[in-house]
């Protein structure tokens, strides 16, 4: 797995996020440093996607 580039973009990231899946919270959202797989199972969980498809969409984003 690629390393996901989240630092200084993930705002701008998350405010794209929400616009493509509405039912996503900030809870769901929620970016700490160094918690990459956190936030990855999160969102694969809630969108019933595989972890690399979650990956390519984040990765979309930026």
């Amino acid at each position: 797995m690629d390393k996901l580039d989240l630092k200084g973009k993930w705002n701008e990231m998350k405010g794209k996020a929400k616009q493509s899946y509405a039912n996503l919270t900030d809870d769901d959202l929620k970016y700490e440093e160094g918690k990459d797989d956190e936030l990855v199972g999160r969102l694969q969980q809630k969108l019933g996607k595989t972890r690399e498809d979650v990956i390519d969409w984040l990765k979309s984003l930026g």
